[in-house]
């Protein structure tokens, strides 16, 4: 059975997952960092776990206010905005120092039993499966990043689906929709808030 990733919308259960993320487990920095670039880039995971630390830090080791990447899947160029995630970046830059791992990978986020490989797709669902487990959220997983981002981006840009679409790179309204996991019970809860006078 195929299970169902939805984003977080409460933003105290977001919190408690960045917390967890952060907090149980031996390379909490770096997944809590893969889940931060990736709610605020909308990238999908498997290019966020194929950046370079050359995408993001500059030769001076100064982090880059954009990244230039080709997405994976669509073959596409797509251009990073890393300011919302430039204190991540930066405490992150430290942990990779702390731990060996600047100059020693050429990977972002390198996998901490090869690193000279990033951490691959299984191993970061592993980790999600395994906050799910420890907060009892049955529908986290490695898109969970995405569809949060996107979601956040929609409610606090006023529900601009069209902004959304961009981002997510999809070609409806509906795809984009569904994508939010916007079902019926959100619909309505959503017209609850309006005043139609």
């Amino acid at each position: 059975m195929r299970q169902i990733v939805l984003p977080i919308k409460d933003d105290e259960v977001l919190k408690q997952v960045q917390d967890t993320l952060l907090n149980n487990f031996k390379s909490g920095r770096r997944n809590y960092t893969i889940f931060q670039v990736g709610k605020a880039t909308l990238l999908r995971v498997s290019d966020v776990l194929r950046l370079k630390q050359a995408d993001v830090f500059d030769d001076y080791g100064a982090i880059k206010q954009h990244a230039f990447i080709k997405d994976k899947k669509t073959g596409k160029q797509n251009t990073l905005y890393l300011k919302p995630v430039m204190m991540d970046l930066v405490m992150y830059q430290q942990w990779l120092k702390r731990n060996g791992y600047e100059g020693t990978t050429e990977w972002l986020f390198p996998s901490t039993t090869r690193p000279q490989k990033h951490i691959d797709e299984r191993q970061f669902y592993n980790v999600m499966a395994k906050v799910g487990e420890l907060l009892d959220i049955n529908y986290l997983g490695t898109h969970t990043m995405r569809k949060t981002g996107a979601y956040r981006v929609y409610v606090q840009s006023n529900y601009n689906i069209g902004l959304v679409m961009k981002l997510l790179n999809h070609s409806s309204e509906a795809m984009t929709l569904a994508y939010l996991g916007l079902d019926q019970v959100s619909r309505e809860h959503m017209l609850d808030k309006i005043d139609f006078g």
